[in-house]
């Protein structure tokens, strides 16, 4: 019977000939994950057998992932800013860059945003940004769409496991959400619809389309949401929303006379990654 120590080395070895990238670390995750322990627990018990229970869980994650399926959806969960949250196929899967939007709106909001206490957040998918904001601002009246109701089933989810008090509407963008807001923050879809075809299989076959799919140039929503944010907004609140690496001129360029203080943040590789804007 197999130990610990050597199932994550036949482990980390299946997955490097399948291309899997850290396969060693992915095999003590999916180990752990199988073992229903955490990473630590393999190093202090490098020498316990497996149970046949654990080697066919082992087993059947190793494959899954050698298949394509991201680590997230095997874990069924994953880690935003420091919490964690359940994902299911219904929703995007969480990117770092993401969190640079929560790091905006919680710079922007205490201090210089008037009504701040009432945020909105558009296409929430599995909650993160609503959810953090919620508790990352206490006392905030937070309010969240998307038009899946998959998606949002999730997000109550996450939002009762993390005690996150949230109004929730399935509706298309802002319909349900006439403000008056002093923050809405958004990440809609971005990718332009030819595009999505040629995204890595982890994306293309997993990530709902409708999350994806920002129309023929990728700009669609966003067409749509900065008109309806400006007129949920208070005067001089703010909008906070992720753009696509390549969107840093032209989703700015969409915002009309009506806003000032428009602001491109980079992520951390260098690339644009939020755009801010202030109603005047």
């Amino acid at each position: 019977m197999l130990d610990i120590k050597t199932a994550i080395a036949q482990g980390a070895d299946i997955l490097a000939t399948a291309g899997i990238t850290e396969p060693r670390l992915t095999a003590q995750v999916l180990l752990a994950h199988a073992l229903g322990r955490d990473r630590t627990y393999l190093y202090i018990h490098p020498e316990e057998p497996l149970s046949t229970v654990a080697w066919i869980h082992f087993g059947r994650y190793l494959h899954e992932r050698t298949q394509g399926k991201p680590l997230q959806h095997i874990l069924k969960s994953v880690e935003f800013y420091g919490r964690s949250y359940t994902i299911t196929p219904g929703v995007l899967i969480p990117r770092p860059e993401t969190e640079h939007v929560v790091e905006r709106a919680l710079a922007l909001a205490p201090a210089k945003t008037p009504n701040a206490l009432r945020i909105a957040d558009i296409c929430t998918g599995s909650g993160i940004l609503a959810i953090t904001l919620a508790l990352e601002i206490p006392g905030a009246a937070v309010e969240a769409s998307d038009i899946s109701p998959a998606a949002l089933a999730v997000a109550q989810t996450n939002s009762a496991a993390l005690g996150a008090k949230i109004g929730f509407a399935v509706c298309d963008l802002m319909d349900a959400l006439p403000g008056p807001y002093g923050l809405i923050v958004a990440n809609p879809p971005y990718i332009p619809t030819l595009e999505i075809d040629n995204l890595d299989r982890e994306v293309r076959d997993y990530d709902p389309r409708l999350a994806l799919d920002g129309g023929p140039d990728g700009l669609e929503f966003y067409r749509r949401l900065i008109p309806q944010a400006w007129k949920a907004l208070a005067p001089g609140g703010w909008f906070v929303t992720e753009i696509g690496y390549d969107q840093g001129a032209t989703v700015p360029a969409l915002f009309s006379t009506g806003w000032c203080d428009i602001n491109v943040t980079n992520d951390l590789a260098g690339h644009p990654r939020v755009v801010e804007a202030r109603r005047r």
